[in-house]
């Protein structure tokens, strides 16, 4: 799994990859959510459903958090930026 960097400050110790096996997306976060307790609500809002910034992608297609994760697969998180 790969995540933003602009996790990486507010969690001690999480790394910009990490290894995670999960059915979906959504438990690719609840794990990460056990290893760093907060993770999972600045990806997630209420629903649960992805914050509106943040997009995830299994193994290149867009997804959401009911998407499969196949063993092996590369999950990418990415925040996305504006500015005017």
């Amino acid at each position: 799994m790969h995540l933003p960097s602009t996790l990486r400050p507010l969690f001690d110790g999480l790394p910009r990859h990490v290894d995670v096996e999960a059915p979906t997306v959504l438990e690719a976060i609840a794990e990460l959510d056990r290893r760093w307790p907060g993770l999972r609500d600045r990806l997630c809002a209420e629903g649960p459903s992805l914050r509106r910034h943040i997009h995830v992608y299994v193994d290149g297609e867009r997804g959401d958090l009911a998407t499969p994760v196949p063993a092996n697969a590369r999950l990418d998180v990415i925040a996305a930026i504006s500015g005017g």
